[in-house]
């Protein structure tokens, strides 16, 4: 019981991060625009996930260092600079997407005015940081965001041709750019970078030594594969719902209706709550890994598990990000183009995120004996090339597309 309580960690980084706002829509317009065939794209993003978050997590756990203080010590203070100004400002604009998509939902399960739920899902989001202990937040986003397997349930019940999506697994190109621009921000949105800064935090926030070491290996396994399960469901889904209609599902609440078109109000409600709590886990997320990262680079006092007197500017960081991220989103902006424009940018910091994670699992000075395997290297180099890939065509991809319209 304890190890299936201690997966919440991986279930909570992998929902949150497989499955926010952005996800939601990104995926469903990905399945009505080209059916199965970026299927292949949600495979990729969910192995290099997995790779690097196991690296991530051993290195916590072997040198008691998280991810940006990594980076901080293997890249030097001026480029670690410009990647915590890249963070810090992503992390922003994420978090303010998932506060805004918190509203939406609690919109369409409330029927109150949007703006009432906006205040609404930041002073429960707040408070529920606040006051509920880091392994209790775990379990609430991770555990309840699960009610979004309605769409795997969905997905096989509304039979598709298993062979197409079969063939959706192999990587294949359309020849168009709009194409390129979703393969793109599928897998960005797979391993965007503040999944590791919560992951490796989160690992020292639960005090995991090397003895955790397998655990660290199943959490992360067990964890980003129901991501990508959840994120290929809605693929599916989309695919077999919204594509034949020619529909472009645009908005938030039109997700949703995936679930219903399987199952009638039962679907339509439990897609509704599972893409509450996987909205709000990842608004969890990015509000601590914005204050982690903060918090390590200036060399402050950090952790959800210590009092808040004790560390009281890492507490006022993250109450600081609720904040802004409350205004921004009452100008009344877009969440959901604001979490797609979050991913591509995020997107382009990739390499600086991943590179020192791949170098320091792999130098004994500091690994020991738990350094990277051969087969480690392989796969830590293979991945970074293609997140460099990645990173330096999302940004023209998203120019040429005007940011996936056409």
């Amino acid at each position: 019981m304890k190890m299936v309580l201690g997966l919440a960690l991986g279930i909570l980084a992998a929902i949150g991060g497989f499955v926010d706002i952005g996800e939601l829509v990104f995926n469903i317009q990905a399945g009505a625009s080209f059916r199965y065939s970026l299927l292949w794209a949600v495979v990729l993003g969910v192995i290099a996930i997995i790779v690097y978050a196991e690296m991530s997590g051993r290195v916590a756990a072997v040198s008691g260092r998280p991810v940006f203080d990594v980076v901080r010590m293997r890249m030097g203070l001026n480029v670690g600079l410009v990647t915590l100004a890249a963070s810090l400002l992503i992390n922003l604009i994420t978090l303010a997407a998932e506060v805004g998509g918190a509203a939406l939902v609690l919109q369409l399960l409330l029927n109150f005015k949007v703006g009432t739920m906006i205040l609404l899902a930041a002073i429960a989001l707040v408070l529920i940081v606040y006051f509920v202990p880091f392994d209790g937040i775990e379990r609430i986003f991770g555990y309840m965001g699960c009610a979004l397997l309605i769409f795997v349930v969905a997905a096989v019940h509304l039979k598709p041709d298993w062979h197409q999506v079969a063939q959706g697994l192999v990587p294949s190109w359309s020849g168009s750019w709009l194409y390129a621009y979703f393969a793109v921000g599928v897998i960005g949105s797979a391993i965007a970078p503040y999944e590791v800064y919560f992951y490796s935090s989160g690992a020292i926030e639960d005090r995991w030594t090397v003895k955790d070491l397998n655990f660290n290996r199943v959490n992360v396994t067990l964890g980003f594969v129901l991501g990508g399960i959840l994120s290929a469901a809605l693929i599916i889904v989309s695919a077999e719902v919204f594509a034949p209609l020619h529909i472009s599902p645009g908005y938030l609440g039109t997700t949703a209706l995936g679930a219903e078109q399987a199952y009638g109000a039962i679907g339509l409600l439990l897609a509704l709550l599972g893409m509450l709590f996987a909205v709000g886990g990842a608004a969890v997320e990015c509000a601590f890994s914005g204050a982690y990262s903060l918090a390590q680079f200036a060399g402050w006092e950090w952790g959800k598990y210590r009092r808040k007197r004790d560390a009281p500017r890492f507490t006022l960081t993250w109450l600081i990000f609720f904040a802004l991220a409350f205004v921004i989103v009452e100008t009344g902006v877009d969440p959901v183009q604001l979490t797609e424009y979050a991913v591509i940018f995020s997107a382009v910091a990739l390499p600086l995120t991943y590179l020192p994670v791949l170098l320091i699992a792999r130098d004994p000075t500091y690994m020991g004996e738990h350094v990277n395997g051969i087969v480690g290297n392989v796969l830590g180099w293979a991945f970074f090339v293609i997140l460099l890939g990645v990173s330096l065509a999302a940004i023209p991809l998203m120019v040429i597309t005007n940011g996936g319209a056409s």
